[in-house]
C-alpha cells in the first residue's frame, strides 16, 4: 500500500471529522460538568466555593453556583449548534478565565511547589486543550462579509 495515499486519506478523514468531534467533545464536557453541579454532585464544588469566598461578595454562593452550573450547560448546548459559534466563543472564554482563577487566588489548592501542580491544578491546566479546540472550531467559521463605506 502506498504510504502517501494512506497519509492523504488519513488527513482528509481527520479534517472532515475534526469539527463535529470537537463540537461534540466540548458539548459533552460542558453539559456533563454543568449537570453535575446542577444536581449537587460535582467534585469541583468545594473548589468553586473556596474561590467564591475569596473573590465574589455580591451574591449568595448557592445562587451563584446554580447560575454558574447553568452557564456551563448553556455553553455546551450552544457549542453543538454551528450558528451559535460566534456567540458561544466569548462565553467560553469568560468561563475559562474563571476556571484559571484558582491558580492565582488559591495557590494552596493548585500548587504543591514551584511549577508543580496539584491534581486540582492539573485539572485546571488541562482546560488549555479546551481553549485550543474551541479556537480550532472558531477558525473554521466563515467570516462575515466585509462592508464597504459609502459616501
Amino acid at each position: 500500500m502506498n504510504i502517501t495515499r494512506i497519509d492523504h486519506s488519513t488527513i482528509h478523514f481527520l479534517r472532515k471529522a475534526f469539527i463535529p468531534t470537537a463540537r461534540f467533545s466540548i458539548f459533552l464536557i460542558y453539559v456533563w460538568f454543568g449537570a453535575l453541579k446542577v444536581l449537587g454532585l460535582s467534585p469541583a464544588s468545594d473548589l468553586v466555593h473556596h474561590l467564591f469566598s475569596n473573590t465574589i461578595h455580591f451574591m449568595q454562593f448557592d445562587t451563584f453556583y446554580v447560575l454558574f452550573a447553568w452557564f456551563e450547560v448553556i455553553i455546551g448546548v450552544m457549542f453543538i449548534v454551528p450558528k451559535f459559534t460566534r456567540f458561544v466563543i466569548p462565553l467560553l472564554m469568560i468561563h475559562m478565565i474563571t476556571t484559571f482563577m484558582p491558580l492565582v487566588f488559591l495557590p494552596g489548592d493548585t500548587w504543591s511547589g514551584f511549577m508543580v501542580l496539584t491534581l486540582t491544578g492539573q485539572y485546571i491546566v488541562k482546560n488549555l486543550v479546551i481553549i485550543a479546540v474551541a479556537m480550532g472550531v472558531a477558525a473554521h467559521v466563515h467570516p462575515m462579509p466585509l462592508r464597504t463605506a459609502h459616501n
